[in-house]
């Protein structure tokens, strides 16, 4: 049993383990690209600006607000591929979502809300990109 005077150092300690708002936007945007038939992440036109430029932002369609209790509550944008069962996809972001918030950090999510932005074919989105991509090569 620790004496009294241990416990109290402990108690003392200013030590501290917090994490950036990008830090958790970029776990969360990670773990959401790893959902079947999510085909990308929608952000705002900045972002396609940037994306055009070359300079991809893996946050991008992701914000994230921490609350008073420490948790998390996610908003993320998605292009889901057409013909997918929205439910299903929003299901497999929610489970992927907080179990790599919980393994990584340790943070509780509070809240998901998953918004589609836009319904496309794996070919019409490959085309999309690669249509940006040659935009920013001019």
């Amino acid at each position: 049993m620790a004496d009294d005077g241990e416990f109290d150092d402990e108690l003392d300690s200013e030590d501290s383990l917090t994490y950036s708002n990008g830090v958790i936007e970029k776990i969360v945007a990670i773990a959401t690209r790893e959902a079947a038939h999510v085909l990308g992440m929608k952000g705002n036109l900045m972002h396609f600006v940037q994306e055009t430029l070359g300079a991809e932002n893996l946050t991008k369609g992701v914000s994230v607000e921490v609350t008073d209790d420490n948790r998390v509550i996610v908003n993320i944008s998605v292009i889901i591929e057409y013909g997918a069962y929205a439910p299903a996809i929003f299901e497999d972001v929610k489970e992927r979502v907080t179990e790599r918030l919980a393994a990584m950090t340790g943070l509780e999510v509070a809240g998901i809300n998953l918004r589609i932005e836009d319904v496309m074919t794996r070919e019409e989105y490959a085309a999309s990109h690669k249509r940006a991509q040659e935009a920013a090569a001019e």
